[in-house]
Parts: structure tokens; C-alpha cells; sequence
């Protein structure tokens, strides 16, 4: 019985062990999700101008063409996967890799037909150990990620469409709604045609032409909505953690409860299985 009430004693003290460092990344995890989400909201003004921008060009220059504003047949496509680097935040990676594996599945009979862009190593090693060829990888992003830090990732992305290596180029990422929420996306972001329809007209001059103005706003635009997506993972990443690590410290504090009920119910028959032979001990000495 001493052996089993060490036995639970032990499990108890692992379990608060357990709960204080669930704990402490829960309160980590809320720091980062403020940071992670002033980021994301700073970046939409930029690209929501940046829109204005490009929509208007494109919508007062009539006949204007750029690889970036014309549907094609599409005979390859390319996904540009946002992941995080370390794992203990709930179904945030498994959920946006199970939908881009979905797609790809659905929309695809042999590798030849796709290509594959990856942001953080969860993803990386995904793919890797399916044996799926990744064109371009990112890990080791910080936690407040600079453009610096994926220009390379979004310009291989973004040119290589332009040059016609694939036909259409998808978004997949985890949408920040709430530290609760965060919803798998799948978003098309090349072709650019929401930009070529858009309606609205402003009156800019052009140096050289509105041609050459679009061929070098067009590729920022498109590598600022990747960026963009990259924050809103981000975002996404500190609240399905926190929201784990919240979803954990409860877990072990029920588990705590449970054990020291069942601990004190094994010390409670110890103690009256002590009464009880000492009583018998008493009586058999009469």
C-alpha cells in the first residue's frame, strides 16, 4: 500500500510539474499573439493602398496586359504552404497540411502537375518524408518575421509564374479570426484577377507607362499578400498555442484532482487498516 501511495504522490508532483510549464508557454504564447496581431494589422494598410493602386492602373489603361492579370489553361500549379517551425499548438499545422493535401489530391494525378513552396519546417518535413519535391523552403522565421525573411521564398514564387513554370499559384495558411480561431484557407493568388476587374479609377500619371509601372507594382503586390499571409499565420501560430497550452494546464489540473482523491481515499484505508490491526492486536492480548 506505502508503495502505491508513493507511486500517486509522484504522479501528482510530475503532473503540477507538468501544469507550470503549460502554464508559463500559455502566458508566452498571449505576449506573442499581441505582437504577432499589431504586425498583421500594421501590414494591411500598405497592401490595402497598395491594391488601390494597382486596381486603378489596371482598371483605367485599357488593353493593358501583364502575366499577372490574364487567366491561362492551367496545365501545372503552384502552393505556396505556410507552416510553423515548432510544434504544441493543436491542429495548427496538421489542419492546413490536411487541406493542401486535399487539394493537391483532388486536383492532381501525378507530382508533374504541381509544384510546392513551404514555409516553416513543420511543413518541410511534411513533404519531405512523402517524398514531394519542394522548390524553394523557409525555416527558422523569428516571431515577429521581417520581408526580408521571406523575399526570397515570395519572389521564387511569384517569378516563376511570370516566367510560365506553372499556371496559377494558391495561398494556403491558417487565418487569424481569434486566439480560438483560426481557419485553414485555401486562396488563389495568381492570376491577380479580383485587381484586373476592379473598377475603381484614379488619376495618376505614369513615367514611363502604365504598362511599366504595373510590371514592377504587380510582383510587390503579389509578394506583399504573401507577407501578409505569412503575419496572419503567425497570429494564427500563437493563438492555437496558447489556446492548447490553456486546453493542457486544465487537463492536468483535472488529472491533480483526480490523483489526489485517489491518494487520499489509499492513505484514508491505510490509516483504518492500521486502526483495525491494532484493535485486533488488543483484543487478541485479552
Amino acid at each position: 500500500m506505502a508503495k502505491g501511495m508513493r507511486e500517486i504522490k509522484r504522479q501528482i508532483g510530475s503532473k503540477k510539474n507538468t501544469m507550470q510549464i503549460t502554464k508559463a508557454m500559455e502566458m508566452v504564447a498571449a505576449a506573442k499573439l499581441r505582437r504577432a496581431q499589431e504586425a498583421a494589422e500594421a501590414a494591411r494598410p500598405y497592401s490595402d493602398k497598395m491594391k488601390e493602386v494597382v486596381a486603378s492602373i489596371a482598371a483605367g489603361t485599357k488593353g493593358v496586359k501583364h502575366p499577372m492579370l490574364q487567366t491561362r489553361e492551367v496545365k501545372k500549379t503552384g502552393y505556396l504552404v505556410i507552416t510553423s517551425d515548432r510544434g504544441l499548438a493543436g491542429g495548427y499545422n496538421a489542419n492546413v497540411l490536411r487541406k493542401v493535401m486535399a487539394q493537391i489530391n483532388e486536383r492532381h494525378k501525378s507530382p508533374s502537375e504541381y509544384v510546392i513552396f513551404v514555409v516553416g519546417r513543420k511543413g518541410r518535413d511534411f513533404f519531405r518524408k512523402r517524398n514531394m519535391t519542394i522548390v524553394e523552403e523557409v525555416t527558422g522565421l523569428a516571431d515577429s518575421p521581417t520581408f526580408a525573411d521571406i523575399r526570397n521564398v515570395a519572389n521564387s514564387a511569384v517569378s516563376n509564374y511570370e516566367q510560365g513554370a506553372y499556371d496559377e499559384l494558391y495561398l494556403v495558411y491558417n487565418e487569424f479570426r481569434n486566439a480560438a480561431l483560426q481557419i485553414p484557407q485555401v486562396k488563389r493568388l495568381l492570376p491577380l484577377e479580383e485587381v484586373a476587374s476592379d473598377t475603381v479609377v484614379a488619376n495618376y500619371e505614369y513615367e514611363p507607362s502604365a504598362e511599366g509601372v504595373l510590371a514592377v507594382l504587380l510582383p510587390k503586390y503579389a509578394e506583399t499578400l504573401i507577407y501578409s499571409a505569412v503575419l496572419d499565420g503567425k497570429a494564427s501560430e500563437f493563438g492555437a498555442r496558447m489556446t492548447a497550452m490553456n486546453s493542457a494546464t486544465k487537463n492536468a489540473k483535472k488529472m491533480i484532482n483526480n490523483l489526489t482523491l485517489v491518494y487520499n481515499r489509499a492513505r484514508q484505508a491505510a490509516i483504518t487498516q492500521e486502526i483495525s490491526e491494532i484493535v485486533a492486536g488488543a483484543n487478541a492480548q485479552n
